[in-house]
Order: structure tokens, then C-alpha cells, then sequence
């Protein structure tokens, strides 16, 4: 569904939040991949494919793991879809602030354990956030978009392109521009995090919680202050 361009979006449907929230999604793939067990922790298909895989070569144990990775992520997609009705109720925050509140809390908990923690308690807890992630901030501004992959970014980017030349279409115009963006700051967050596994190790989660400190205090404001009597508006998508 298109949206017209005077409508009026939530804060936490801003072109800024998005950025800022799929640079994170970014880092936490960084991050997973460079010092906890070398897996992505963003989506699920990877896991997906080799559960089945592992069913086809009859290794239940390996199948059996594999579920858990995927089990998290449903049930991630499942409390923020009924969190996010509950909380709205109570007129004090926005679901979506307080699961980027949830997450500098996750984010530094993860970063405090120990190198000899499992890392698989560091992978099925980002496949829990991430999946929240995604299933709570859904459309940039109108533009439906994910915050933790960018798979559908680059098909977007690459269809809305040609429509934008072929057409002459300024809808397709922004959305390539939008789509694109929101590559760049993937690849972004995985860079930073990168860097930081290089210097801090399994600590260089703790990079991520400023940026979703920044995030949640700007959303919290406008929760408390000039969106106050919209606590109970759905943004769109949902």
C-alpha cells in the first residue's frame, strides 16, 4: 500500500530510526561472525537449509540443535507481536522503545560473559532480538523494510532503479535511494563491528549500546512528550 507523502508517521517510523537500527542489525552479524562461532545471526534460512539438510543425512542430533536457532526466532516473532499490543495499553512507552531499551540490556549482558561462555548462548539470544527487531520495526516511512538483512534491500534497490529510469518515476526514484541506504548502513554496522572484535573480542558488543542508547532516549522523549496522546496509534505495517 502506498502512502501519501503528507501523511503522518510515528517517530519510530522515521527515516533515522531505520538507519540507525539496521546499522545495529548489521553489527550484531559482525559480531556473531567474527568471535561468536562464525554464523549470522540475522535471519534464518541458512539454518533452514541445513536443518534439512541434516534431515536428509540423517543427522538428528544435528537436526536437533539446528532447531533451536529457528525455534528462538519464531518465538521472538510471537512475544513482539503480543508485547506490542499488551504494552500500548499502558500509555507510558512505545513497544518499540522499549525493545531498544531490551536490547542495550541484552547487548550488555552478552558482552559480560566470559570468551568460554558457549557462543551458542550468544547466537540464540541475537536470533531472539533479531527477530523482534524485525518483526516490530517494519516500515520506513511508509517504505516496508527489514533491520537485520538486506536481501529484499538489494532486489528493491535494483527493481526500483530501473522503474525510476524506464518510468521516469519518482516514487521508484526514493525507494531505490532509501533501499540503497539502507545497504550502506548494514555494511556499516558489520565494518564497526569488525573493528571492534579486532580490539575488545566478545566485549565489542558494547559498541552497539551507545547507538540504541541514542535511539531509545529520542524515542522515549517523543513517547513522553509530543506523541504522548499516540501512544495507542499502530504504526503502519502492523
Amino acid at each position: 500500500m502506498e502512502h501519501k507523502s503528507n501523511d503522518f508517521f510515528l517517530e519510530c517510523e522515521k527515516h533515522w530510526v531505520f538507519w540507525m537500527m539496521i546499522l545495529v542489525g548489521g553489527f550484531y552479524g559482525g559480531y556473531t561472525f567474527s568471535v561468536r562461532g562464525g554464523v549470522f545471526c540475522n535471519a534464518q534460512t541458512a539454518n533452514v537449509v541445513l536443518f534439512s539438510m541434516a534431515i536428509g543425512n540423517g543427522q538428528w542430533k544435528k537436526a536437533f540443535f539446528l532447531l533451536i536457532p529457528i525455534t528462538a526466532y519464531l518465538a521472538g516473532a510471537i512475544l513482539s507481536e503480543i508485547l506490542a499490543k499488551k504494552v500500548k495499553h499502558y500509555h507510558i512507552l512505545r513497544w518499540d522503545t522499549i525493545l531498544v531499551g531490551f536490547e542495550i540490556l541484552i547487548c550488555f549482558f552478552l558482552g559480560a560473559l566470559p570468551r568460554s561462555a558457549p557462543d551458542q548462548i550468544c547466537q540464540v539470544t541475537l536470533n531472539f532480538i533479531c527477530s523482534m527487531q524485525f518483526n516490530t520495526f517494519r516500515q520506513n516511512e511508509g517504505i516496508p523494510m527489514a533491520t537485520t538483512f538486506v536481501t529484499n534491500h538489494i532486489r528493491q534497490t535494483g527493481s526500483n532503479l530501473v522503474k525510476a529510469i524506464r518510468d521516469d518515476d519518482p516514487k521508484a526514484s526514493l525507494r531505490w535511494k532509501m533501499h540503497a541506504s539502507m545497504i550502506g548502513f548494514f555494511a556499516a554496522g558489520v565494518i564497526i563491528a569488525t573493528l571492534f572484535c579486532r580490539l575488545l573480542d566478545v566485549r565489542a558488543i558494547w559498541a552497539a549500546m551507545p547507538i540504541l542508547l541514542y535511539i531509545f532516549l529520542r524515542l522515549a522523549h517523543a513517547d513522553r512528550t509530543y506523541e504522548k496522546p499516540l501512544l495507542e496509534r499502530t504504526p503502519h505495517g502492523h
